[in-house]
């Protein structure tokens, strides 16, 4: 192939609906194609490009190393025309905003505060991708929000909040709150922790007592909402629920977090309508 010359654009196209469906039959029906047509473009896609994408088995269709590999590039690329034809055409009036978003911070600070987000901009749709610990970018997403400590590593994350972080528990629970022999629950991979909090102190958890772990603070904190035992929480996630009382601070001690909530835009996307109003409603919020 021609290093200066692109493969033609429905032969990526066959490539990725089938990589996608892992079907030739698949890819077809999306396609509106007959299986043979679509089989045929792929093999001539994979002469030209002088690699085998597909592995054929009876009745299987897997993807090669390099198949795996070229996936995600033809399918930003779609994005990329997508977004750009829009933007040009005006076709959505940049409408539509696609947001990968901090699971917990989607759970517990974003979607209460919605209907203020929509109430401003009547106009907007709002795609919420969640995430949990990945660096992993959704090729569509027009704007992130991440929360950890290296994420201000990268000049383009903007600080939204970097506040405190305590125990939570239900009002029934914090009656008699006792972490020395409460069940506790906590969010894993990060520094805000109950040895954090306690070392803060200059304390240590008892040797017999273990920690309830998951990967989102969604679970720990709801474990706690409905009366498990106790969570390590922060600022941002547990202000509404102590708000209604559905939480309580048993402890009056708070320590400082070294985690952070970032605002990031993709180098690839361009400002939209949607992204604009999102980024100064976001920024009145956190004021």
């Amino acid at each position: 192939m021609n290093g200066q010359n692109l493969p033609p654009l429905n032969w990526l196209r066959a490539f990725e609906a089938s990589a996608r469906h892992l079907s030739f039959t698949g890819a077809a029906r999306e396609l509106n194609m007959t299986q043979s047509a679509v089989s045929q473009q792929i093999k001539s896609l994979e002469q030209s490009l002088g690699l085998p994408l597909f592995v054929r088995q009876t009745r299987v269709l897997l993807l090669t190393e390099a198949g795996e590999s070229y996936l995600p590039i033809i399918q930003d690329a779609f994005e990329r025309l997508q977004s750009g034809t829009l933007s040009l055409t005006g076709g959505d009036r940049g409408q539509r905003l696609t947001l990968q978003c901090n699971m917990s911070f989607s759970v517990f600070w974003l979607t209460p505060r919605m209907n203020r987000l929509f109430d401003r901009y009547p106009w907007l749709t709002v795609n919420v991708v969640p995430e949990l610990w990945t660096n992993s970018t959704e090729p569509s997403a027009s704007l992130l929000i991440r929360f950890g400590r290296d994420v201000a590593r990268d000049t383009d994350a903007k600080l939204l909040s970097q506040g405190n972080y305590y125990p939570v528990c239900s009002p029934g629970v914090a009656e008699n709150a006792d972490w020395h022999k409460d069940r506790l629950f906590d969010c894993s991979g990060i520094t805000c922790s109950w040895n954090g909090w306690l070392g803060d102190q200059g304390k240590a958890l008892p040797e017999s007592q273990s920690v309830n772990l998951a990967s989102t603070y969604s679970i720990s904190i709801n474990a706690a909402v409905h009366g498990a035992g106790l969570a390590m929480g922060h600022d941002v996630l547990v202000q509404d629920l102590i708000a209604q009382g559905r939480l309580v601070k048993p402890f009056a001690h708070e320590a400082p977090m070294q985690e952070a909530y970032y605002l990031m835009q993709p180098a690839r996307h361009s400002q939209t309508p949607s992204s604009r109003a999102f980024i100064d409603w976001l920024k009145e919020e956190f004021s």
